[in-house]
């Protein structure tokens, strides 16, 4: 079993992500998740996103599974840690994320989320290349 590295990004509340109730929105959450995958693609992992795109490929969410355990309110700074937790098949990685407030660090929101690498001109899964792979392995 590979021990992958795990990686933060900081951001904070917006007003747009706050709902009716004074608090972010449940669907801000994986938002966020997505904008800290996306700057730790190229800043740690060495392979932005553009890069993905330019080799015609992309990643497709097809499962997620996500606790909500503390709100996040108007102005809050949190971290959004994430890692691949396993690569599982050939052409599919699980990653696990996790968004702790600051400056106390309490946690607010986990979970997982399983991707399939796809050839953006068919939809189709393809095998994660060997170079990806080695990317992921740090």
């Amino acid at each position: 079993m590979n021990v992958h590295s795990r990686f933060e990004t900081e951001l904070q509340v917006r007003p747009d992500d706050i709902d009716m109730f004074q608090h972010v929105h449940s669907s801000r959450y994986m938002d966020y998740v997505l904008a800290a995958r996306v700057d730790q693609m190229g800043r740690c992992y060495g392979m932005a996103w553009e890069e993905y795109i330019k080799r015609g490929l992309g990643w497709f969410l097809f499962s997620t599974r996500m606790e909500f355990l503390r709100p996040l309110m108007m102005g809050d700074r949190f971290i959004v840690r994430t890692w691949i937790e396993d690569i599982p098949g050939p052409d599919t990685a699980r990653v696990c994320f996790e968004i702790d407030r600051l400056p106390a660090r309490k946690r607010c929101f986990q979970g997982e989320a399983s991707y399939k690498l796809v050839q953006l001109s068919t939809g189709r899964a393809v095998a994660i290349p060997e170079d990806i792979r080695a990317r992921f392995e740090i």
